[in-house]
């Protein structure tokens, strides 16, 4: 381990539930005792101070009761589980020299619970005293008693977010795999056999929440410290703001596709350019590009030469195909018919056409083939006069839609500014310094700057699904969302998880309407039906993921959404709207050194050349265990020209492809169609590659028996046979049963130790 490095591991964050002893699961740490570097206790319990936590700000205050799920739904109760003691999900400062421990009143306990190691200490937060283990990291509200015996420890009333799974570690049998995902049942049926055979009291019931996902499962992934984000807060009027703006900007796009070059605009085309574009841009806006070079996109301007004069596609039969030719040709003479045009470029392209009309008149029954030939002939001849002719045209488009975007970034930035100011909230005018160079779990993306008071908006729920409704004058009428009451449950789960700054759930319905205009926007509001939500939202089946997780220690999606992720730590494209419910931010700009990752990229190739440039240096800079499994669409037209970075890397340890039509996807929409319309068939192959050092070769190396699990996954309707073999989940599991995260690492150790009952999935 490098010897510059600093190695502080502290404790992920807890998440507790508000049942016994008024214990509230979005309230922060207490202060506890500070772990040494082998995770021996000090003496005595410092504060501890969460450095990225926002105090309440006095413009913070809480909304009616209106403006809160809970107030029409309840939501689920908190699952507790234990969590690893070493490490943290949001970055902790150290005690420093001068810091004295915080008062002990061990004078007031039984000298046999002293002995024992049992201190007390005063609860600033909850203005009670607490009693803490030195000696096993346990802590109580309620005073330890005498001769407890083999007692379970029992996160649930543990004040501190201290867990701890005992000396001895678990039983062998704790630590089979099944080949199932784990269900509440076979919880419970665990835990009644672990009850019998040590005569502990009955645990404590949690809430699992059922879905296509598994939310219960911890990260393996540790990164380096960060600094909190400079965005601020997303804000309703300002997310519709730019929602407006950016259909807008869609809709100049479509006429000047239409009107200028006479071609509908390339399916897809403004969503791939809009992740093109942030690759590189340096603005000030998470999702519109307004500081770029070169300002002229490439990928724009190649998808809009590709399909002039006309789209060329696929006939699928011979008539067809013999109109596609004598269309290109009309198209064609069209555009040299421009004054731009050169004589030369006239002179070619028209003298092909008229010959390819004399070809048509004269040939009777060709074949489907002669006439492919054909056009592929005629192709190669008029294609670069074609594009010499529409080339200034075309960038010209390209430079004007920048253009556009910088105006509308600068009036949203404008107008978030001056909502701050009215919320008295100071913007930073310099950057904030970078963090001590160490080793912590992944945790969510922190804000450098409070977040404003949210406003009224409107919700229904109905049997299914929940209508959100948002309405200001800016916008005309009001703007609704529907989600799905399953997803919307998740959403409030992933919040308990990942935010810090909320505990009453008061900016939840607000920050849920953020996060669905964001992705609306993004997609341009387009409908299930069509094809951009499959491009870039799709998901892979959770059966899927749970071979991954199972076999190769995957606990991390490095593209996702709170959509459509199964775990509850993943990279999405938008950091901001989706840190309440878990994202790290943008997967170009996440850094770790450990971990096992799923890496499924959006269909854009620039995007996808900088995601396998990134993984390449990450593997190249850890000496820890890190793997990467890459999913790759095979698409044909056009063909990825970036997979020879794939071919070309040391890092690859195995290529494998999936057959089209013999595997599934889930929805990019998935939280508003019906459940029966999520899955469809895929149509093109899918190419995975493990990308792994040598440490995490070692770890999850690609076996053969473990290859074989995971093309199994994908046989189409194997989500619905094992949902048959493992009865329905009963939605309640002992608050007892240990995550399978790294649970006793030590500082700077990356390895977890196997936990109790750890879940397969």
């Amino acid at each position: 381990m490098q010897q510059q490095v600093q190695h502080v591991l502290p404790p992920p964050q807890q998440n507790q539930q508000p049942q016994a002893q008024h214990v509230h699961h979005h309230q922060q740490p207490h202060s506890h005792p500070q772990m040494q570097h082998h995770g021996h206790p000090q003496q005595g319990p410092p504060p501890l101070q969460h450095p990225l936590i926002q105090s309440p700000h006095p413009h913070q205050t809480p909304q009616h009761q209106a403006t809160s799920p809970t107030s029409t739904a309840a939501p689920p109760m908190t699952p507790t589980k234990t969590t690893p003691p070493d490490m943290s999900h949001t970055p902790q400062t150290t005690p420093g020299p001068n810091q004295t421990p915080g008062p002990s009143y061990s004078e007031e306990l039984h000298p046999e619970l002293v002995n024992q190691g049992w201190r007390k200490f005063w609860s600033k937060r909850e203005g009670r005293p607490y009693f803490w283990n030195k000696l096993t990291g346990e802590s109580l509200w309620e005073p330890p008693m005498l001769n407890r015996g083999n007692q379970q420890f029992d996160p649930l009333t543990d004040p501190l977010g201290i867990c701890h799974t005992g000396q001895n570690g678990p039983t062998p049998q704790q630590q089979n795999n099944n080949a199932l995902k784990r269900r509440a049942s076979e919880d419970t049926q665990n835990h009644h056999q672990n009850q019998q055979s040590t005569g502990a009291p009955p645990p404590l019931k949690k809430y699992i929440l059922p879905g296509p996902w598994d939310l219960e499962i911890p990260t393996n992934v540790v990164m380096y410290d960060r600094i909190p984000t400079m965005y601020p807060h997303p804000y309703p009027e300002v997310e519709a703001m730019r929602g407006l703006f950016t259909m807008r900007l869609y809709k100049t796009y479509e006429d000047l596709c239409t009107k200028r070059e006479a071609i509908n605009p390339p399916a897809g085309s403004f969503n791939r350019w809009l992740m093109e574009r942030k690759i590189i841009d340096r603005g000030c806006d998470p999702m519109l590009p307004s500081e770029c070079a070169p300002e002229i996109s490439q990928q724009m301007y190649r998808e809009i030469i590709r399909d002039i004069p006309i789209k060329i596609v696929k006939p699928k039969y011979t008539g067809d195909s013999r109109k596609q030719l004598s269309k290109y040709c009309d198209a064609a003479k069209k555009i040299v018919e421009r004054t731009s045009a050169s004589v030369e470029s006239k002179k070619v392209v028209k003298w092909n056409a008229e010959e390819t009309y004399e070809w048509l008149r004269k040939t009777v029954g060709a074949s489907y083939e002669d006439f492919q030939d054909r056009l592929q002939h005629l192709r190669r001849q008029c294609e670069p006069h074609i594009i010499e002719t529409v080339r200034n045209s075309v960038e010209t488009l390209c430079l004007k839609i920048y253009s556009l975007s910088k105006q509308h970034v600068k009036a949203i930035r404008d107008r978030h500014s001056q909502i701050l100011k009215e919320s008295g909230i100071q913007e930073l005018t310099q950057p904030l310094q970078p963090p001590l160079m160490r080793k912590v779990w992944c945790y969510p993306i922190q804000f450098a700057i409070p977040s404003p008071r949210m406003p009224q908006i409107d919700y229904n729920t109905d049997r299914d699904h929940m209508t959100i409704k948002y309405t200001h004058a800016s916008i005309h009428g009001s703007d609704t969302h529907t989600i799905n009451s399953s997803h919307l449950q998740k959403l409030e789960q992933l919040y308990r998880y990942n935010c810090f700054d909320d505990k009453k759930f008061d900016f939840f319905i607000g920050r849920v309407y953020c996060m669905l205009k964001r992705y609306s926007t993004f997609l341009c509001n387009v409908s299930p039906n069509q094809q951009e939500p499959e491009l870039t939202q799709a998901a892979l089946p959770a059966v899927v993921f749970e071979c991954l997780h199972q076999h190769f220690g995957v606990t991390f999606e490095c593209f996702a959404s709170p959509l459509n992720c199964y775990f509850r730590q993943y990279c999405s494209a938008f950091g901001d709207t989706d840190s309440y419910f878990g994202s790290r931010g943008s997967f170009l700009e996440f850094k770790p050194v450990s971990g096992s990752f799923q890496v499924n990229p959006p269909y854009c190739e620039e995007l996808i050349d900088a995601t396998l440039h990134h993984i390449d240096r990450l593997l190249t800079d850890s000496t820890d265990p890190l793997s990467f499994i890459v999913f790759l669409q095979e698409w044909k037209d056009p063909p990825l020209q970036c997979l020879s970075k794939i071919e070309d890397s040391h890092f690859k340890r195995k290529q494998v492809v999936v057959m089209g039509m013999e595997h599934e996807y889930r929805h990019g929409l998935q939280h508003c169609i019906p459940r029966s319309d999520v899955n469809f068939k895929s149509i093109h192959g899918t190419m995975v590659v493990w990308l792994q050092n040598n440490a995490g070769f070692q770890r999850w190396g690609p076996t053969e028996a473990r290859v074989d699990a995971l093309l199994e996954a994908f046989r189409p309707g194997r989500e619905r046979e094992r949902d048959k073999v493992v009865p329905a989940s009963t939605g309640t599991a002992t608050a007892s049963s240990p995550p399978e995260a790294p649970a006793n690492s030590e500082p700077g150790s990356t390895t977890p130790k196997t936990p109790q009952q750890t879940p397969p999935a």
